[in-house]
């Protein structure tokens, strides 16, 4: 499944219908009646989630499956203690959080910095990044933009892309210099639409969803690479991550099915 799913976010709801239906999904009797399944965490995999929430829950008559989000670290420890069966990640796990959970990956996807359509940069180096998020480039004309203030949007403590660009920039936690802080992906793309002077990082397959969508977002590329679909699946894009579902016990039942 995990194949022909490996970048989840660029298919559409009808495609990955046909692609779920495709496989068994109905529970035996005894174990569909009156169950319950939670999910919590990554708002990139939920839209996953509630696809196959949907389809287990009309081929299960009695399944009642619960999507959430929250953020990756939530899921991550909602497993942990117990509060949900599944946790949704879109990264790995730290080494603290192995001992007691499993990983299972489910697709991948990459990480783009992420502007509005009218911005005319379309490259951004690893180190202009960088200096950007650390304030040591304020002004878009010295990237060769329009004379005007970057509106620099950061993502919130315990975002798995937080985690991922600040390894990836080598930022010391807390040493960013941010305008915004953002929490939820939708969040991030409401306040690029609305600000033509912003700049924040996101998932591609959302931001390629929604520049669809909308027409207002521009990935830029990252030291020369396409931020895309095809980069992400060929591994030629520096800001890949891995999708995964997080749980706590062996697989059983309606959550082995899931």
């Amino acid at each position: 499944m995990s194949k022909l799913i490996e970048f989840l976010p660029t298919l559409t709801t009808n495609l990955l219908t046909t692609i779920l239906t495709s496989f068994f999904l109905v529970l035996p009797t005894s174990q569909a009646e009156d169950l319950k399944l939670s999910l919590s965490g990554s708002s990139t995999l939920a839209p996953l989630a509630s696809e196959i929430a949907k389809l287990l829950e009309k081929k299960n008559p009695g399944l009642r499956v619960d999507v959430q989000t929250g953020g990756s670290s939530r899921g991550i420890a909602d497993v942990q203690r117990g509060l949900v069966d599944l946790g949704m990640s879109s990264r790995s796990l730290y080494k603290k959080e192995r001992s007691n959970t499993k990983s299972h990956v489910v697709a991948y996807d990459g990480v783009a910095f992420v502007v509005h359509k009218d911005n005319p940069l379309r490259n951004l180096s690893k180190d202009q990044a960088r200096k950007i998020y650390l304030g040591e480039i304020s002004n878009w004309r010295d990237l060769g933009g329009a004379d005007a203030t970057i509106t620099v949007i950061d993502r919130a403590k315990g975002r798995s892309e937080k985690d991922l660009v600040d390894k990836f920039l080598e930022i010391e936690a807390g040493t960013t210099k941010a305008s915004v802080i953002a929490g939820e992906n939708q969040q991030c793309v409401k306040l690029i639409e609305g600000n033509k002077n912003a700049i924040v990082y996101l998932s591609i397959g959302t931001a390629e969803y929604e520049k669809k969508r909308s027409g207002k977002l521009k990935l830029l590329s990252l030291d020369t690479v396409d931020a895309s679909s095809a980069t992400v699946k060929n591994k030629s894009y520096p800001l890949r991550r891995p999708l995964l579902l997080v749980s706590k016990k062996e697989l059983r039942g309606a959550t082995k099915k899931f």
